[in-house]
């Protein structure tokens, strides 16, 4: 059965929702192409902060250090690329736009009594920028004759779009990116582990509808302001959940050869970060032990909330691993070691959480399996 209040017509309905995820789902492509650069980035990146605090091969540092900042300083104008791509228009020319977001010489340009700064905006004011590239684009290739077209709709659309992102995009992009890097530290320093609970304990519904898209922008926005998102981790523990949750079906159901035999080979990947094996195969057919793995993945959001809390915040360079696999693309202010045990303290709480959840309240009734189902992936 689906959620409630999925009946059709009205904002609650899929026709009131369908647009929502359509949109969330064609922001996300703009970033899902960016993810291989930043974990190859974000790598390199934490290997260089290890070599750089054991002192090791200094005459090679530097070099990682451009290596790994060099795509983060142009994201802006691989974000515009895309986002014109997604949304029908000139990819270069979308690119062009979103450049003057991290070119130097704006700083010469004073908006609102202030000067700008390069990057100001960020990856939100580069997708912006780009958009309205796009629709300058298509107004222009509706209205423009085709023997001038070649000349005309470059020009208009760079210009038109270049002065609004100079004049309006960039200082709009700018105080959202601060209040949401603001936001974060804030929630994490007051909201601790209540904030992680939620934070952990939601996710997993957030991807079921589809939502979760919408974080994906707040992810990068964060990588890009403070080398980190402190959020990632925290929505990581849902997977941690569905370990426990697993587990716990795979103990108790020792009849159901089927689901055990699912449950083996879902759980490498679950380990890993890959949850749609486990959700569409084991815990979402079953019902109640979905709901358990998300007490789980509650769990581990609130230890590493409160580990946030006390100092010790934990912290990706790089969106799209999960579970064991974001080990490597670790950051925090605690140092590597201090970061890489809270992240584990909160993976051991979500696995032992959802498997007591599980155990003990999940599996109440159940004694067989429906095939297992599967559904659409998703980007975590």
């Amino acid at each position: 059965p689906g959620p409630a209040g999925s009946g059709s017509g009205g904002p609650g309905g899929p026709g009131g929702r369908r647009p929502v995820r359509r949109l969330l789902r064609r922001v996300a492509n703009v970033f899902v192409p960016l993810i291989p650069a930043l974990i190859g980035c974000g790598i390199i990146a934490g290997l260089n902060g290890l070599l750089v605090n054991l002192g090791a091969l200094p005459a090679l540092t530097p070099a990682l250090t451009v290596i790994a900042s060099g795509f983060m300083a142009l994201i802006a104008v691989f974000v515009g690329y895309n986002t014109a791509q997604e949304f029908g228009g000139t990819p270069v020319l979308g690119g062009a736009v979103a450049a003057i977001v991290v070119y130097a010489g704006v700083s010469r340009v004073e908006v609102f009594g202030q000067q700008l700064s390069p990057g100001q905006g960020g990856v939100l004011g580069a997708l912006a920028a780009a958009f309205l590239a796009t629709r300058v684009e298509k107004w222009c290739r509706r209205r423009v004759p085709e023997a001038l077209d070649v000349l005309v709709t470059p020009t208009l659309t760079v210009l038109v779009a270049g002065l609004a992102t100079v004049y309006g995009l960039m200082y709009a992009a700018g105080e959202v990116a601060a209040a949401i890097g603001t936001a974060a530290d804030r929630l994490l320093a007051h909201g601790g582990a209540a904030a992680g609970f939620l934070l952990g304990g939601l996710f997993l519904p957030l991807v079921m509808l589809g939502l979760h898209q919408a974080l994906i922008p707040l992810h990068a926005t964060l990588i890009e302001q403070q080398g980190h998102t402190v959020l990632l981790p925290i929505l990581a523990m849902a997977g941690a959940g569905q370990v426990g949750a697993s587990l716990a079906v795979y103990v108790r159901l020792r009849r159901d050869t089927a689901l055990r035999r699912t449950i083996r080979s879902a759980l490498p990947a679950g380990l890993l970060g890959v949850g749609e094996p486990l959700i569409y195969g084991v815990t979402l057919p079953l019902g109640r032990p979905f709901v358990t793995a998300c007490v789980g993945g509650a769990f581990g959001g609130g230890v590493v909330g409160l580990f946030g809390m006390w100092g010790d915040t934990v912290g990706s360079t790089a969106i799209g691993p999960s579970g064991w696999a974001l080990f490597p693309l670790l950051d925090g202010a605690g140092g590597l070691l201090r970061t890489v045990t809270v992240y584990a303290a909160g993976l051991l709480a979500g696995y032992a959480a959802g498997f007591v959840a599980t155990y003990f309240f999940g599996l109440r009734g159940i004694t067989a399996t429906e095939p297992p189902i599967t559904g659409p992936p998703s980007t975590p």
